[in-house]
């Protein structure tokens, strides 16, 4: 355990500490009001379930430790794009596939709120969109694309590889989408927004992508290793 949790910390050493996610202060209030009126469910929902799944269980608890610092780490890595945003690796892929989409939402909100505070990364009228982006839409997309690799009876690495790639690139398309829906106006369209955003995030987020596939693989063999009978009872789909 105490391998796995070394490694998670000092894979990478964080170290673009002007990069951001959405910056503080970028989104009007009325969209800082929606997505973090958004966020609340799937806060509530994660919360129940980290708590069903880690109560009287230290083991599985110390998994959750190394999920957490495997998203702050990877998370802190990025990359300064445009419009107030940046590139960045996510980490949350990891997660959603042992404990659950909607645990995710707890372990977003507080590495964002470390960030915010600490690393001057993304802010705190921003945090409803960050989490959005990150540790919802990303969180689910990478459960529905292992679930997915694993009926189409790909690999379990393969399953981890792509989960992990589509999720961080899920995460930069709905950013995409938060900042052209707040900075609309009569002759720039949500959709022309959207295609100027992305244009510039793929540039950089495609071989990001690739490269956390690749990290999540590494620490999900490794959990996977030491932690076989928790990483079972957590999710029956993973042998």
């Amino acid at each position: 355990m105490k391998r796995i949790i070394y490694s998670s910390l000092f894979l990478f050493c964080p170290f673009s500490l002007f990069a951001m996610h959405i910056a503080e202060g970028f989104l009007p209030v009325e969209w800082v009001i929606f997505w973090a009126v958004l966020f609340i469910p799937f806060l509530v929902a994660g919360l129940k379930r980290v708590r069903i799944l880690t109560e009287d269980n230290t083991k599985i608890k110390l998994l959750y430790a190394v999920v957490g610092a495997f998203v702050f780490v990877l998370s802190s890595l990025k990359l300064p794009s445009v419009a107030g945003s940046s590139s960045h690796l996510t980490g949350v892929a990891l997660g959603a596939v042992l404990f659950g989409a909607s645990s995710m939402s707890v372990v977003g909100l507080v590495v964002l709120l470390f960030q915010a505070l600490l690393l001057a990364h993304g802010g705190l009228t921003t945090l409803g969109a960050n989490a959005v982006s990150m540790s919802v839409v990303g969180a689910f997309v990478a459960v529905g694309g292992f679930n997915a690799c694993r009926k189409l009876r790909l690999s379990q690495s393969v399953s981890v590889f792509l989960a992990a790639f589509i999720s961080d690139l899920s995460v930069y398309i709905c950013t995409s989408f938060q900042l052209a829906l707040a900075f609309q106006t009569a002759t720039s369209s949500v959709f022309d927004n959207m295609i100027k955003f992305m244009s510039v995030f793929v540039v950089t987020q495609l071989p990001l992508a690739i490269a956390e596939g690749v990290l999540t693989v590494v620490l999900f063999k490794l959990i996977l290793k030491y932690n076989r009978s928790e990483v079972a009872l957590l999710n029956p789909k993973i042998q």
